[in-house]
């Protein structure tokens, strides 16, 4: 996700993505910052999947609310993950 480019201000940028471990747990992680500045990365870990996708739909919908764009997607491969 990332904002439209201002008057002279690099764009910032937001990328949220889910990935399962290998104890069969997931984390969600978020990282934000501007396009050739400082990233901050932040990690959530849940035990469920349902949990995990929750947080991140909320973590989505929470920066299109800020004005953020999607830009690159990828889904899901299989209902099991």
């Amino acid at each position: 996700m990332q904002t439209p480019p201002g008057s002279g201000a690099a764009p910032r940028y937001c990328r949220i993505a889910i990935e399962q471990d290998l104890l069969g747990g997931w984390t969600l992680y978020r990282e934000s910052g501007t396009e050739g500045g400082r990233a901050v990365l932040k990690r959530e870990v849940y035990l469920e999947r349902d949990a995990a996708l929750a947080a991140f739909e909320h973590a989505r919908d929470a920066q299109l609310k800020r004005g953020f764009k999607v830009m690159i997607t990828q889904g899901v491969d299989s209902i099991h993950g």
